[in-house]
């Protein structure tokens, strides 16, 4: 073990003082799980996004991976390094009990809301937010985990550097046969995949589906299967009735980007791209044409 990595084991497993070590400046977010504030490092005067963990339903959610081992959330948010996904940059248990995270703080605003808002500031970056959500998602999946909860709630869009970000891993796992298991129903109801929701074996194909649910509603301000309802019987619909057509809503779509969302919510996995470097290529071409024009040849190796 080299001298950073012993140095860094031993800051992480540190307890936190709170008060002592961070400003509170405000709470951005309150989850199911967590809440999330802007915090000054009062040393430093960094300013940080400071997630407090819920320690009781944390113990309740990692109850159900008894004996598989599964990494924290902060030992999986920090290994996975990647332009757009927020950077994770400690983590550990305070001294009241709570696991929490310290991260980078991303200004800007959650990408469901501006979809709820139908914010015209999304209309002309369509594709090009697709393509960072795909990116971000592929990252992912290359540092061996399924999400679990791919979903516009866990984007960022700061309109400054016209970026979007991925955040929140409270429900990631490895993508090993372990934890791919029958049985496992989280993530959020309406972008849930079929093979979750009837309790089937799954894979890293979970998360494109929800993949395309979100880049579906990004372009069309709808869900692909509209309902008021909210509950897991909403996703009883994604494999016994067909999604709208996204070309019904956007006839003048891009022809590559739609037939791709579509197909990434086909009800059966083996049907959708089987994995996300495949959508990576697909997005980035489409991308490049609305840059540059569809005669010309793209690059052999586009920049993210």
């Amino acid at each position: 073990m080299g001298f950073l990595t012993r140095l860094q084991s031993i800051f992480q497993s540190k307890e936190l003082d709170v008060s002592k070590r961070f400003e509170l400046l405000r709470e951005a977010i309150t989850g199911t799980m967590s809440q999330f504030f802007v915090a000054r490092d009062i040393e430093s005067g960094k300013v940080v996004g400071l997630k407090l963990l819920d320690r009781e339903k944390t113990l309740q959610f990692e109850a159900r991976f008894k004996g598989l081992k599964k990494p924290s959330e902060g030992e999986i948010a920090s290994s996975i390094k990647h332009p757009l996904v927020v950077d994770t940059f400690e983590y550990g248990t305070t001294t009241t009990g709570q696991p929490y995270l310290v991260m980078e703080f991303v200004k800007g605003t959650n990408l469901h809301l501006l979809i709820l808002n139908r914010e015209p500031i999304l209309q002309a970056r369509r594709a090009k937010l697709v393509c960072q959500m795909a990116e971000a998602l592929e990252a992912v999946h290359k540092a061996g985990f399924i999400h679990r909860d791919v979903c516009p709630r866990n984007f960022i869009f700061d309109p400054e550097t016209d970026l979007l970000k991925m955040i929140d891993f409270g429900l990631t796992v490895p993508a090993i046969k372990e934890f791919m298991q029958p049985g496992n129903r989280t993530g959020t109801p309406q972008y849930m995949s079929p093979e979750v929701v009837r309790r089937r074996p799954t894979d890293q194909r979970l998360d494109i589906f929800s993949f395309g649910v979100s880049a579906y509603q990004l372009c069309a301000f709808e869900l692909p299967w509209p309902s008021s309802e909210t509950t897991g019987k909403v996703a009883l619909a994604h494999d016994t009735h067909p999604p709208v057509d996204i070309f019904a809503l956007l006839p003048n779509l891009d022809r590559k980007l739609g037939e791709l969302i579509m197909r990434c919510i086909e009800p059966r996995p083996d049907k959708r791209p089987q994995d996300m470097s495949a959508v990576v290529r697909v997005a980035r071409k489409v991308v490049f044409d609305e840059q540059v024009g569809p005669a010309a040849a793209p690059p052999s190796d586009p920049a993210s």
